[in-house]
């Protein structure tokens, strides 16, 4: 028997129903997906640079001869900066996490080709990236600044310069010290790269950081999964006396 026009519309629109499911569904994998692809590659800003020194010199004399004497005591003056720099993933998408401070303090002594001693502290409670969250996360149970509140760097044997650097330019070294963070203290391993400029000495470097090495927890949360490693990254401004 041939269904009437009323039958039709009492039945019910199950095809109808499922495909409506089906575009939600879809839908809701377009927005997991694409939601933070467009996120992080058209409104996040890129991470900052690396910290460091300007390799770039223009050869211009501006008082510091080749060979002037370095001898004194450098403190860390203003444009200092230190903080952590970690690779993330979210959803697939990768993005590059750093966070900063200026709160750094510190001190080294120089005498001839000679970096004697140095010891340098970052009050990690001042640390910010450019999201609130990783902050919360990172002042709590990452770094538990609350008990926790610096790390430092301390040398624990001079530093041989093969030459003192004329204005504007740079060299390299190689410094051996220890670590702590979150109340451990490991030795490390840096390659610094040091620049005069005028009356300041910059110096820059990484340090390579494993977290389980710290009794540090992985940052990971959420969508959000990270490496068990990542860096410590500094560049001091150093002024004499």
């Amino acid at each position: 028997m041939e269904e009437t026009r009323s039958e039709r519309r009492a039945r019910p629109r199950t095809r109808g129903r499922g495909r409506l499911v089906l575009a939600g569904a879809v839908l809701a994998l377009v927005l997991a997906v694409g939601g933070p692809f467009a996120y992080i590659n058209f409104v996040q800003e890129d991470a900052p640079e690396r910290l460091g020194v300007a390799t770039a010199t223009s050869g211009a004399d501006t008082g510091a001869a080749t060979g002037a004497s370095l001898d004194g005591t450098w403190s860390v003056a203003g444009g200092s900066q230190a903080g952590y720099r970690v690779e993330e993933v979210l959803l697939g998408q990768n993005v590059e996490a750093v966070g900063r401070t200026s709160a750094v303090t510190g001190e080294l002594t120089v005498s001839g080709t000679e970096v004697q001693s140095g010891s340098f502290s970052v009050d990690l409670t001042q640390v910010t990236s450019d999201d609130d969250r990783r902050d919360d996360a990172f002042q709590g149970r990452i770094m538990e600044t609350a008990t926790y509140p610096t790390a430092t760097f301390e040398l624990t044997e001079p530093i041989t310069l093969a030459e003192l650097p004329a204005d504007g330019e740079t060299v390299t070294a190689t410094a051996n010290g220890e670590l702590t963070l979150h109340g451990t203290t490991r030795a490390v391993t840096v390659e610094l790269t040091v620049q005069r400029d005028g009356d300041t000495v910059n110096v820059s470097g990484s340090i390579p950081v494993t977290f389980a090495d710290y009794g540090i927890a992985n940052p990971s949360f959420g969508p959000v999964a990270t490496e068990d490693n990542g860096e410590v990254e500094f560049l001091l401004a150093l002024t004499r006396g």
